[in-house]
């Protein structure tokens, strides 16, 4: 068979994963990134940005054979550690025992996942090369390269893996009969600093995501292995408080002091900090087709950028990898098949962990902290226990189960919040949630409505 070759536009973690998969079914490859190489020259200006990596990301790395590479680097979070404004800390499990999400560097899982797309002889890999320009019709590329020379290269197919700002998306705008649409969130983030202790270890309990909920903004820390910890301040753009709103140093100092007062004694000039950065919009892109004239398709953040309240964001692209791995089996490599198909398999399931994800924000920010909210998780996860094969946590369903499809979660969890909203109403439900009697009106619900 000709080997046909494929150009990705994008060299982040889901473009590389995509590459080193088309290289291993016999497609040659050519990976191209605008940026410089970041194991070359650092692009990420000393942060450290961090990413959670759950199950579905894990099983898409394993479908291509490289997830205990990856694995060697990652942390595991087996709960949330939720820090009240008194500087108590509650823990909320994640799952059941064992169940855990994972703390890993952006760059450092891109890195690696380079260097393995480095050792495939299909792959040729491109930095500080621009993309300017695509032909829907034909899958030709124009580059722009570091000295400003364009360079054109032709492919058979073109993948857009180019993220969040995708060029190959905007390009696609101009073609006929395609659906698109950006959502802003009324939040906007910065990234602090925890650092190290002397010695190196972590000033925080290492295994745990920590957040601080405040209702209407929220803190939240993930550890690296250096001993730090990125932390991420989500507050509204506008409003009171707001990025918009604090503008003089004694205020932000006094919205620090009073609402992260625990968190004070740990980050790194929060305040400085606060004063020197510019915050970063929250947004969600939606559109359709993902795939044009069965030559060109967007996969990952190009396709279905969501907000990050679920830690999904990679773990969804990963898994666009995944399906198209094995689409591409199952199809025999017809390309007329294996589009349609993708796009029809994963864009039910964008749109689902987009919605999922922005209403996750509520459940950090201001139910984690909500004893009564605790108490609700807390039956949910002695019900699953008595019951798994009829009960399974919505957060489990996303982020440990990734045989359910984002869709069917939605689809299940909006069901269950309607059941447990009944459970909660109860009487006694305080003091009476352990009983049997609130066991069994559970599974009545449960077993007529799922």
């Amino acid at each position: 068979m000709h080997k046909k070759t494929i150009t990705v536009a994008g060299g982040g973690p889901v473009g590389t994963l995509l590459a080193i998969s088309l290289a291993r079914h016999g497609y040659k490859v050519g990976l191209y990134e605008g940026r410089p190489d970041s194991r070359q020259t650092s692009i990420y200006q000393g942060r450290s940005i961090n990413i959670a990596l759950s199950d579905r990301g894990w099983t898409s790395l394993e479908k291509v054979g490289i997830s205990a590479d990856i694995k060697a680097n990652a942390i595991p979070m087996y709960h949330r550690a939720i820090h009240d404004i008194d500087g108590e800390i509650s823990k909320l499990s994640y799952g059941k025992e064992g169940d855990a999400i994972w703390s890993v560097s952006r760059g450092g899982i891109n890195e690696r996942l380079l260097d393995i797309a480095d050792a495939e002889p299909n792959i040729t890999t491109h930095f500080e090369q621009r993309l300017v320009n695509v032909d829907f019709n034909t899958a030709s590329a124009v580059f722009q390269t570091a000295g400003e020379h364009e360079v054109t290269v032709d492919a058979d197919y073109l993948f857009g893996a180019d993220g969040a700002n995708s060029k190959v998306r905007r390009l696609a705008h101009n073609l006929p009969r395609f659906s698109y649409s950006q959502t802003y969130m009324p939040q906007s983030y910065i990234e602090l600093n925890i650092p190290a202790n002397a010695d190196g270890s972590h000033k925080l309990e290492k295994n745990a995501l920590h957040i601080w909920p405040r209702k209407d903004f929220m803190l939240i820390a993930l550890p690296n292995n250096d001993g730090t910890f990125t932390c991420t301040l989500f507050l509204n753009y506008s409003g009171d408080p707001s990025f918009e709103g604090l503008r003089e140093r004694s205020d932000v100092e006094a919205f620090f002091e009073s609402n992260f007062p625990d968190a004070m004694a740990y980050l790194d000039r929060p305040v400085d900090v606060f004063m020197e950065k510019t915050a970063s919009p929250l947004f969600l892109v939606q559109v359709f087709p993902w795939s044009f004239n069965r030559k060109v398709a967007l996969i990952g953040d190009a396709a279905h950028a969501i907000v990050p309240f679920y830690g999904q964001g990679m773990n969804c692209g990963f898994e666009d990898c995944a399906e198209l791995h094995s689409l591409i089996s199952q199809y025999e490599h017809d390309w007329d098949e294996i589009f349609p198909a993708y796009e029809n398999a994963r864009k039910p399931n964008g749109d689902a962990i987009a919605e999922l994800s922005k209403r996750n924000f509520v459940e950090m920010s201001d139910l984690s902290g909500d004893p009564m909210f605790q108490l609700r998780k807390k039956i949910e996860a002695k019900f699953h226990a008595a019951h798994p094969d009829i009960w399974t946590p919505l957060y489990s369903m996303v982020t440990f189960s990734p045989e359910v499809p984002y869709s069917e979660a939605l689809h299940v969890g909006d069901v269950q919040q309607h059941i447990m909203d009944q459970i909660m109403q109860l009487p006694e439900i305080e003091s009476d949630w352990d009983e049997p009697c609130v066991m069994d009106q559970l599974y009545k619900l449960a077993t007529a409505r799922l």
